[in-house]
């Protein structure tokens, strides 16, 4: 009989460098109120030299185990979705595992993007559900301000970076992540990407790429018809799967890649205002980590309490999206430690 799963704990790491739109103005041709009117975005927070990806994931780990006041020694399983890991290998999984003391974990990296969270829970829940882990811990996390042209007002302006974790563990009860839907469409992977960054890097002897060349590229237009129709498609689908209508969903957690995609996503729900968790005025776009980073503060502040059904969707590169609906029953055990007046 599959064994039913709940989230019990999120966390963050998030850079201390906080980057305004005014700072932006100072070196590209734009300005605080056309960046805002076009993403929603006032800040965003960028990753110091010192900061890497792997430390900001570990700053999340530790918050979601505080969170949810387990032993790392118990997590079975830590699965990483990131885009730009410290390096090709060792996995950035591995390098929270050492650094959290989890010495019994398994450990992975899984490469979805932007979509990338809901695709480690997805896994983590069919490890859990299977009864071959109790424990997982999955983290969201990446750095993109280092694969940006900071002369491009059209893609500069919309990145932060950060991390976000969550802790699942196998329950007693009934299963409290209802359904998971991936999806993915690979004719579109050349209107978001990286490029020049893996094997397809010329070998020695050719010309290698300019720096232009490895810049994160993105037809933005295309993007955001692609996510104004995923996002409901998925939060439908999801909602079916799970037995439930859209409308008993309490809160919508967007992946926050702007304010314009996530207001036409939600009136294409009919979702309120009061419904819909969004941070992407604050931290941008965070790629993987943006949901977990938008629940968790949204539980910070107390918009979102438990219990309450909360569905999670994700869109990306690839092209890739997803989501979970998962009932939010986790209360922080540090008491208000969390708690934003």
């Amino acid at each position: 009989m599959p064994v039913g799963a709940k989230l019990i704990g999120v966390g963050a790491g998030i850079p201390s460098a906080v980057v305004t739109n005014a700072d932006l103005e100072k070196f590209i041709e734009t300005s605080d109120e056309w960046i805002a009117s076009r993403t929603g975005i006032r800040e965003r927070r960028i990753a110091s030299e010192e900061e890497t990806t792997s430390a900001l994931a570990i700053l999340a780990a530790k918050d979601a185990i505080a969170f949810a006041q387990i032993e790392p020694s118990t997590i079975d399983l830590i699965i990483v979705a990131t885009s730009t890991p410290d390096n090709l290998y060792p996995s950035t999984a591995c390098m929270v595992q050492a650094a959290i003391g989890a010495p019994r974990a398994a450990a992975f990296d899984l490469e979805a993007a932007c979509t990338g969270i809901i695709y480690a829970l997805a896994v983590g829940q069919q490890f859990v559900g299977s009864g071959t882990f109790k424990t997982v811990l999955v983290i969201g996390v990446d750095i993109h301000s280092r694969f940006l042209n900071w002369e491009d007002r059209n893609t500069c302006i919309l990145f932060g970076d950060g991390a976000g974790a969550f802790i699942l563990q196998a329950a007693d009860g009934e299963n409290e992540i209802l359904a998971t839907y991936l999806r993915a469409d690979g004719t579109g992977a050349h209107l978001l990407h990286i490029p020049n960054t893996g094997t397809a890097y010329p070998h020695a002897g050719t010309t290698p790429p300019k720096a232009m060349d490895r810049f994160l590229q993105m037809n933005g237009r295309a993007i955001y018809e692609f996510a104004v129709h995923a996002v409901p498609e998925a939060v439908r689908a999801t909602a079916a799967k799970a037995g439930i209508r859209v409308e008993d969903i309490d809160f919508l957690v967007p992946h926050q890649a702007n304010r314009r995609i996530i207001n036409a996503a939600a009136e294409r729900l009919n979702m309120r205002k009061e419904q819909i968790v969004s941070n992407v005025d604050e931290l941008g776009n965070t790629s993987a980590a943006s949901i977990p980073l938008a629940l968790w503060q949204a539980i910070r502040r107390k918009q979102v309490q438990p219990p309450a059904i909360c569905c999670l969707v994700g869109f990306g590169g690839g092209l890739t999206w997803g989501a979970a609906i998962v009932k939010w029953t986790a209360k922080d055990k540090r008491g208000d430690y969390n708690a934003e007046d």
